[in-house]
């Protein structure tokens, strides 16, 4: 019986981490996809204007995009670390390591994507302000980054 138990127990803690790895990466890919979808739209709109604006609004649109780049290196941390004798502890907190990455990498792709699209808004109407642009999108960037970094401290504190 004792085995039985141990053996669930393991395959509990892989199924946990996998649901980890799954959410940190869907989260953060959705929202991803609405932030460069919403920085897109502004995008599509500056260069049916101006085809010439097209590489400063491409490089403004794909700054969202980052975030799931972010999900991805974590769900790729969170299977390295799926073995056979995964305990349901250590399943726990590999779930529990992508979820900030996973929920402040939807939030801030989104916030992100807005923050681009007022960018290009910007560059449609001065072009040689899209440093500025980058530099402000870029400051919403800093929390994915801080919430990769928390992810990453939780996985490593799985032996």
């Amino acid at each position: 019986m004792e085995f039985i138990l141990q053996n669930l127990n393991a395959q509990t803690g892989s199924f946990l981490a996998i649901l980890g790895a799954a959410f940190g990466f869907f989260l953060a890919a959705m929202g991803s996809s609405k932030g460069v979808g919403l920085a897109g739209e502004a995008a599509a709109g500056v260069v049916s204007e101006d085809p010439g604006k097209f590489v400063p609004c491409m490089v403004l649109q794909a700054m969202p995009s980052t975030q799931a780049i972010y999900g991805f290196i974590i769900t790729i941390m969170i299977l390295g670390k799926i073995n056979a004798n995964l305990s349901l502890e250590h399943g726990f907190i590999l779930l529990f390591a992508a979820l900030p990455i996973g929920f402040v990498g939807f939030l801030s792709a989104i916030y992100q994507g807005r923050v681009a699209a007022a960018g290009i808004n910007m560059v449609a109407k001065r072009p040689e302000e899209m440093v500025k642009g980058i530099i402000l999108a870029s400051m919403v960037e800093v929390f994915a980054i801080f919430a990769l970094l928390i992810s990453i401290l939780l996985i490593n504190n799985v032996g």
